[in-house]
């Protein structure tokens, strides 16, 4: 919650709010008291419109639709918002997206990127600034221990590679301008997120979601794949805090891992285990391997260098994360008032220990 104190009253941009991870750090900068300007095209899904709606987002912050490949229109927003701080989250998010849609992949993520960086490069007045990419950007030799932030950086897949592309773009921006401009940049590798709100395609809990609504029987593809799993309240809070933190001391601005603990690195039939307890209703889940491109089987992260720098912990382990989404999920179905839901989540989240 100190870090959350230090947005009170200060201007920030947000690109992606429009998507999962982006509404729920839209609620978490409101919550501070950010003067919040969102910068994204619609919500890709009408669950995500929906969800926008019934939280209350566009009426408490600065809605701006448009596109990071389109540099002019970026720019205008930030000479209308003049912001102090930057969260970089839009982005085409998919594996599966990336395999159909690559060249729309590499220019969402890369030239997005690229396009952003622009416009703090020239901005006077950006002082901190947070750009999201993925665990998925190091080399994967699926091997059995985590990865640290000084591995190789070779993603496999169109979307991984893009963001693979991102961090050295990053790293360019970084050395070659903003550092000279006492600018701090980092980016966060976080790893798979799961909570409310998330209605994309081609997702492990939201498909889960979807089933169980339904009374279907949950179908997935690989059961012994493992993935970093965590709430979406972990990777968020924690972008914060390296974002307040960078502007005290420009020795943080870097590259952070941020994953959960390696009990929290389950496969996606564990997970998809603890989804059916937690939602009931003789819920239950299926093999059907759909034959679909290439996907990692193991990827965990060394999250060791933000636990040792920053004193970060995670707040949630993997039940407690599939519990409360499993929970905002009902609520949803029922028609609740879901600012109040995620506002209470929130609460219960940062008085976790």
């Amino acid at each position: 919650m100190d870090d959350l104190s230090f947005y009170k009253g200060r201007r920030v941009l947000l690109t992606g709010y429009t998507g999962f991870k982006g509404m729920w750090l839209s609620l978490l900068l409101l919550r501070a008291g950010a003067e919040v300007t969102g910068f994204s095209l619609d919500a890709p899904t009408a669950g995500g419109q929906e969800a926008l709606r019934r939280l209350g987002i566009l009426k408490e912050i600065r809605d701006v639709r448009g596109d990071v490949r389109d540099l002019a229109a970026l720019q205008h927003a930030f000479h209308q918002a003049r912001p102090e701080v930057v969260f970089h989250l839009a982005a085409q998010p998919i594996v599966r997206e990336s395999y159909r849609q690559p060249a729309a992949t590499f220019a969402a993520n890369v030239m997005g990127t690229v396009n952003v960086l622009e416009c703090i490069r020239t901005s006077d007045t950006v002082r901190s600034a947070l750009i999201v990419t993925t665990d998925k950007v190091y080399e994967n030799k699926e091997w059995a221990w985590g990865y640290r932030e000084n591995e190789p950086l070779m993603g496999y897949d169109p979307y991984s590679a893009s963001k693979s592309c991102a961090e050295i773009v990053v790293y360019s921006y970084r050395q070659s301008f903003l550092a000279a401009q006492d600018v701090r940049v980092s980016t966060a590798r976080a790893g798979n997120v799961i909570g409310g709100g998330d209605f994309a395609p081609d997702r492990i809990i939201p498909d889960c979601i979807r089933a169980a609504v339904r009374g279907k029987t949950i179908e997935i593809r690989n059961p012994h794949a493992t993935r970093p799993y965590q709430h979406v309240l972990e990777p968020l809070s924690t972008y914060l805090m390296i974002a307040a933190r960078q502007t005290e001391d420009a020795a943080l601005a870097s590259a952070w891992n941020v994953g959960p603990d390696d009990a929290d690195c389950v496969t996606t039939g564990q997970l998809a285990d603890l989804f059916c307890r937690a939602w009931g209703a003789g819920v239950r889940w299926e093999t059907r391997a759909d034959g679909g491109p290439h996907e990692a089987h193991f990827l965990k992260l060394d999250c060791s260098k933000i636990k040792s720098v920053l004193g970060w912990q995670p707040r949630w382990h993997i039940g407690a994360a599939v519990e409360h989404t499993v929970a905002w999920a009902k609520e949803w179905e029922q028609g609740a008032d879901m600012r109040t839901v995620s506002e209470e989540q929130i609460r219960e989240f940062f008085d976790a220990h």
